[in-house]
């Protein structure tokens, strides 16, 4: 049995970081959803034992009137803790902290290519279709590639089907960000020009791609944001590789020794997102593309 003084020593603390936590929030040191991300992501930390109203009333510009009204719109317990929401509450949070940010920095609004990287079996493809799914709105680059188009693919949605002869003039004339020979035959491309023409026209864009090609990216425009996604473990990762039972056990072996050369390649990228929970990690994702 704990001796009462060690647990109330321990209550003290947690309300102690949890004071700590808000007036980060008060004080504009940590935006609201880098709060809410980490209590979504670890649940026995100060952020995640916040009460929803506590979050909200430590948000500037959000006063007592309006959090019962704020709660009710999203659907929200009052007595609800921020890391005990479930994935329907995070995902309509999320999306009203995403507006807020938006009408706040409106007429200052960056745009900005989000390169999503990471090793093999961590679930960038999942990650993405889950963005596509809740916010149709948010633009993906489209890759070029020589191979033909699989059934029920469309050219300039899935890819850009291009010749041989097409793709080399892509290359020579600078229009590629970064191209590949993939399995020895068909080559594969990111195409600069529609990134190029959405940031200009003040839209951010995500792009879904491969370690070297995220390397590649970045040397080619070095304002671009890398985001290594990574797996909550590496057991995780297995499991997850086996699971999608796609793989030969020779082809999975020699992913997962690929997999942790690519480990190695996270301090390269400026944010780390983990991929416990795919739809904690879509928003986080999403909210890089307007956070400034």
């Amino acid at each position: 049995m704990r001796d009462p003084r060690e647990a109330s020593a321990i209550a003290v603390e947690r309300r102690r970081a949890r004071a700590a936590v808000k007036r980060t929030l008060e004080a504009g040191e940590r935006s609201p959803f880098s709060v809410a991300v980490h209590a979504w992501r670890e649940k026995d930390s100060a952020e995640a034992e916040l009460r929803v109203t506590e979050f909200l009333g430590s948000i500037p510009g959000i006063g007592e009137v309006k959090i019962p009204r704020i709660l009710n719109d999203l659907g929200i317990s009052p007595r609800k803790r921020l890391g005990a929401l479930g994935t329907r509450q995070v995902g309509t949070l999320s999306a009203w902290l995403d507006a807020r940010t938006s009408k706040i920095s409106h007429g200052d609004k960056r745009s900005r290519l989000v390169v999503v990287a990471g090793p093999t079996a961590v679930g960038k493809g999942t990650v993405v279709a889950r963005i596509r799914e809740r916010h149709p709105d948010v633009r993906f680059s489209v890759s070029a590639t020589t191979r033909p188009p699989r059934p029920g693919e469309t050219d300039g949605e899935h890819y850009f089907f291009v010749t041989d002869n097409e793709f080399d003039r892509l290359i020579e004339t600078d229009q590629m960000l970064e191209w590949a020979v993939v399995h020895g035959h068909n080559r594969y491309g990111t195409p600069r020009g529609p990134i190029v023409e959405a940031l200009d026209s003040g839209h951010s864009i995500i792009l879904e791609i491969d370690i070297q090609g995220a390397r590649n990216v970045k040397r080619a425009m070095p304002e671009a944001l890398l985001v290594f996604l990574i797996p909550p473990s590496w057991e995780e990762l297995v499991r997850r590789l086996q699971a999608r039972g796609t793989e030969s056990p020779e082809e999975q072996a020699r992913r997962l020794e690929t997999a942790k050369s690519e480990f190695d390649a996270q301090s390269e990228f400026d944010v780390t997102v983990v991929n416990d929970d795919v739809d904690v990690a879509a928003e986080a994702v999403v909210h890089l593309m307007t956070d400034t």
